[in-house]
């Protein structure tokens, strides 16, 4: 049991590391299967990818938002520092 709760926790950690790849890039059709498959028996990595692509959803509309709201004199102003080093 001991060595089953090791592989377990082992694969979780392997499939954590799929669930953020899948939101960077493309899986391949082995990574794909073995994330499915992980899924099919843990609710914990399931239950970590739905609050995943909630965050990086939230993230990416702050980010958004943020970006919309500079004045262009802003932006050029950001612009020029960032030539400057």
């Amino acid at each position: 049991m001991n060595k089953l709760m090791q592989q377990l926790i082992k694969s979780c950690k392997l499939t954590s590391e799929l669930i953020d790849k899948q939101q960077l890039t493309s899986l391949t059709i082995k990574e794909k299967l073995q994330l499915q498959a992980h899924k099919a028996m843990c609710k914990t990595c399931t239950a970590y990818e739905s609050q995943s692509k909630v965050l990086d959803g939230l993230i990416q509309k702050w980010f958004k938002d943020k970006s919309e709201k500079l004045s262009e004199h802003k932006k050029a102003a950001i612009i020029d520092q960032i030539k400057k080093v």
